[in-house]
């Protein structure tokens, strides 16, 4: 097969030779590159914002590529294309989730910002996260911003006033925020959503409707108490939202349209944004004067008030004039969706100023770790500040994150893939041909751009690659990175496959035609290992760095367009080649794979964690539930550590004989009607059903069966029937 045997037309050769002989793609660069970036009108303006990372933690490699690393490289491509890009983000500091960390390491809360807000700034520089601006929610500008928005919405007549059921501690003598207590979902019944989100089925909800609830803090069952509350009022915008989402919502990715408009099918209800707590912006009303802004209404303003801290002309960009136009583009995982595309959306069209609204929201699914989850608790998982440490250049991580990047379903990092990936991909296809075509330069020509003669299979290739580079700007512009990195690779494959069939190395020996043919090949590669270089800049920026210094010419000077031009002229003497990558052995793998699996404990001690009592001296239901929540943590932890079946089946037995004895001693002391039973049984059957049409796996679906025979045991027992394993005894047939 040669180059010659793809499908290209005369139109597409002649297109390719007219763009290599007459373009030029070098920058035309008039603003000072100390100033802040503002919008100019008559000009592409793009604003991109990634969601504002929580500050109680240590942001692990799925967080890193569903927010910042995503838009990073959209902004990156931005710039390559010479559009006027502003990249604004910033870590959410108040709220909860920093009063919980706060107590778990017995900080302040303002300690624990200060703490990861470092850790955060340090992760994203080692990964070359470009930024303009990285900021934090407690500033005074938000505070400013945020109540100014506020008193805006306020006045406007979109708030209300009600008393709102809240679960307060008695025991820790508090009211318990979203993210201190937790409980059963009472939608998907997961065991352990939390008092606002259930990580379950992604819904949101109240911590009132939670079953069974805890404290986080105390772990003793909270009381309902009432407490005036500010809401925002949803339906009174809800017409103006479905229109904004009709007209806008194409641009989105597929996931957050299918979020956006479930949630506008239900019908938007009035949603709190106050709460009593000290950690937060105190709301400037007041009869409110004692509490502060729920977190999800304040974090989103974050964006301007860290546009505000990188200049003071921030409204350019959020309060635009008429005849400036703002793209705008939001990156985030799926489960921040709706505060995106219902809740912030709602709260600017509520103030009845010419907000900024978002023009594209890109969400991906969640990325996964070896086929598990994440946890810092357990050490299962790279995290931010580990990736440092395993001697894998930043590149490599950003370059294997975006290959797996999860664009419309959930995808696992894998050392085995990344090894293999960085092996082919990496070493192999682009690395292999861009030292290829150097070193071929530097030994046969003294490292000097030779001329450049275009025949059919050179204006092959061009075509080949013009294709290739026209497909990776579609897909750029629509925010589908992983498919832009892909042909990027191909492009690399275009020309390993060329030189290998030209044989520069065979030419060279030959007559003065075929060393002029040599050069030919070998300049066209060149060039096109500074094309990649180029496409490569928004992925890979310190590879770029190192390609440029061989190249000997700066990268960021170039601009890309839809054709293929001339950036290494004939006489241009490049640097000195060197490979850009080295092969990942197994072993290092396997001591990867092993320092971040977790450690798990003993069965015995795992047992002990579990029950805490001994179940011979269970008396109470109240022992027993207490007994199967321990349990089903134990099971969970297993399970998600990747343990083999051997290690967690027997917890799971142990799990379903608790509760068994569960619903017997409940029947026994708070009987129940057969009539509820068999109510029980057919919304039980109907969803086991549903999980089965569904084809959900067989770890999901045996539990709710396992219910469903509990149940009708139960019902069995009820009626006076005789049962064995769950199941009525089936009578023998009579002798006759």
């Amino acid at each position: 097969m040669s180059l010659t045997t793809v499908e290209v037309d005369e139109f597409e050769l002649l297109n390719a030779k007219n763009s290599w002989i007459s373009k030029s793609c070098l920058k035309d660069i008039n603003r000072v590159e100390c100033q802040p970036v503002l919008p100019v009108k008559g000009e592409k303006n793009v604003l991109v914002t990634s969601a504002l990372p929580y500050v109680n933690n240590v942001p692990h490699l799925g967080n890193i590529i569903g927010c910042v690393l995503s838009a990073d490289v959209f902004a990156r491509y931005c710039r390559l294309r010479g559009w006027n890009t502003l990249y604004i983000s910033g870590t959410d500091e108040y709220g909860t989730a920093t009063e919980t960390k706060a107590l778990e390491e017995k900080l302040t809360p303002q300690q624990i910002c200060d703490k990861y807000f470092k850790i955060h700034s340090e992760i994203y520089t080692w990964f070359n996260i470009s930024f303009d601006h990285f900021g934090r929610t407690t500033s005074p500008k938000q505070t400013e911003i945020v109540q100014e928005i506020f008193k805006e919405v306020h006045n406007n007549g979109y708030t209300t006033t009600a008393s709102m059921e809240q679960l307060l501690c008695e025991n820790c003598d508090r009211f318990l925020a979203d993210r201190f207590v937790e409980g059963t979902c009472p939608l998907c019944k997961y065991e352990d959503a939390r008092g606002d989100q259930c990580d379950g089925c992604g819904h949101l909800i109240n911590a009132t409707e939670l079953l069974n609830p805890r404290c986080k803090v105390c772990q003793k069952t909270p009381v309902v108490r009432s407490s005036q509350q500010l809401f925002l009022n949803l339906p009174k915008v809800e017409a103006k939202l479905n229109d904004w989402v009709d007209k806008s919502g194409d641009d989105w990715s597929y996931n957050a349209k299918v979020i956006t408009k479930s949630w506008l099918k239900d019908g938007l209800k009035e949603r709190c944004i106050t709460r009593d707590l000290k950690w937060g912006i105190p709301v400037p009303l007041e009869d409110f004067k004692s509490k502060v802004f729920y977190v999800w209404f304040d974090a989103p303003i974050g964006y301007m008030s860290m546009s505000a801290a990188y200049t003071p002309e921030w409204r350019k960009w959020w309060q635009p004039e008429d005849d400036t136009k703002i793209t705008y583009y939001q990156f985030m995982a799926k489960d921040n969706v709706p505060f995106h595309s219902v809740m912030f959306p709602v709260c600017l069209f509520s103030t009845e100023q010419n907000y900024t609204m978002v023009n594209h929201i890109m969400a991906t699914e969640y990325l996964n770790y070896e086929d598990g989850k994440f946890s810092k608790s357990r050490g299962i998982g790279v995290f931010g500040n580990d990736a440092q440490d395993t001697g894998l250049p930043a590149d490599v991580f950003r370059f294997y994150l975006l290959f797996v990047r999860p664009e419309s379903q959930d995808s696992s990092f894998s050392w085995a893939d990344l090894a293999t990936k960085n092996n082919s991909e990496l070493l192999n296809n682009l690395g292999n041909f861009c030292n290829r075509a150097l070193s071929f330069l530097e030994k046969f020509f003294d490292c000097v751009i030779p001329e450049i003669k275009l025949g059919n299979d050179e204006l092959t290739l061009l075509a080949l690659v013009t294709r290739d580079l026209k497909e990776y700007l579609s897909m750029l512009d629509k925010a589908k990175l992983r498919d832009g990195l892909r042909l990027i690779l191909s492009i690399s494959r275009h020309g390993n496959q060329y030189m290998q069939l030209q044989k520069p190395w065979v030419l060279i020996k030959g007559s003065n035609e075929e060393k002029i043919r040599a050069g030919t090949v070998i300049g066209l590669s060149c060039n096109l290992v500074c094309l990649l270089a180029v496409m490569l800049q928004p992925y890979m920026p310190q590879t770029v760095n190192i390609i440029g210094k061989q190249l000997n010419i700066d990268i960021s000077s170039f601009l890309l367009n839809n054709f293929v031009s001339v950036f290494l002229p004939p006489g241009h003497k490049i640097g000195k080649p060197a490979p850009l990558f080295e092969k990942i052995d197994p072993s290092v793998i396997n001591q990867l794979k092993s320092r971040f699996a977790g450690k798990q404990k003993s069965p015995e001690k795992e047992l002990a964690m579990a029950s805490g009592l001994d179940l011979k001296q269970i008396t109470t239901v109240e022992q027993m539930e207490e007994a199967i929540s321990k349990q089903g943590d134990t099971v969970r932890q297993l399970k998600q550590s990747g343990a083999q079946k051997s290690e967690w089946e027997p917890y799971v037995k142990a799990l379903l004989e608790m509760k068994k004895s569960l619903e017997q001693m409940k029947l026994a002391t708070n009987p129940i009607s057969i009539e509820d039973l068999e109510e029980e049984i057919s919304k039980q059957g109907d969803k086991v059903r549903k999980l089965k049409e569904a084809k959900v796996e067989k770890s999901e679906l045996q539990p709710e069966i396992d219910l469903l025979i509990q149940l009708k045991s139960k019902l069995s027992i009820s009626k006076g029937i005789p049962v064995e394993n769950g199941q009525k005894k089936k009578q023998k047939p009579t002798k006759k």
